[in-house]
């Protein structure tokens, strides 16, 4: 077989291996918590999804973890063979009680589960979900270099609700935050 009909053959079987007939998840436990942060930290060199530019360690999140109440904000992770493909989590936009009803989404996905359908199952749940816990708005904030993720929110209807402009500095290069926003019906 020629190298590149083997490589090819290689990846079907790898994909194959790494996809779940279909996805599911569930509240995440606080010994999970390694694996969201492990997650959220292998995107931190692209430069592509959030503006820390460091490492966060376990003990940081602790107290971002907490704040995810199952019936208020949960944070959500699917696992494929014992492995956290990814994560969701649902945060309080700008912390005052008469935001509530709105909830900022997040959501990161292992490099070894991208593009096999796991952000979109994740949307789809968060938007069905969002009555359930008193949400009848949600956003995401995206850098505006990140096609990805922009694509993948516009495909559940997320409209461009704002930008902000050069709001943040990585790499000596400034970019912009493109802010995504959809009303959800019960």
């Amino acid at each position: 077989m020629r190298p590149d009909r083997t490589r090819h053959a290689a990846n079907i079987a790898v994909r194959a291996l790494r996809v779940p007939a279909s996805w599911t998840h569930r509240q995440a436990a606080r010994e999970d918590l390694s694996a969201i942060v492990e997650i959220y930290n292998a995107t931190i060199p692209s430069r592509l999804v959030t503006a820390d530019l460091e490492p966060v360690s376990i003990e940081s999140r602790v107290a971002w973890f907490e704040q995810h109440e199952p019936g208020f904000r949960p944070l959500w992770v699917s696992s494929h063979e014992e492995r956290i493909a990814g994560w969701l989590s649902f945060s309080t936009f700008y912390g005052r009680p008469a935001y509530d009803k709105t909830a900022e989404l997040s959501v990161y996905i292992d490099e070894a589960f991208r593009n096999r359908g796991l952000g979109s199952y994740f949307l789809q749940q968060a938007i069905a979900h969002a009555p359930a816990i008193g949400v009848d708005r949600l956003i995401g904030f995206v850098f505006g270099h990140n096609r990805p993720s922009l694509d993948l929110f516009a495909k559940f209807g997320f409209a461009r609700w704002g930008e902000l402009p050069g709001v943040t500095l990585l790499d000596d290069v400034e970019r912009d935050v493109i802010i995504l926003g959809r009303q959800v019906l019960p």
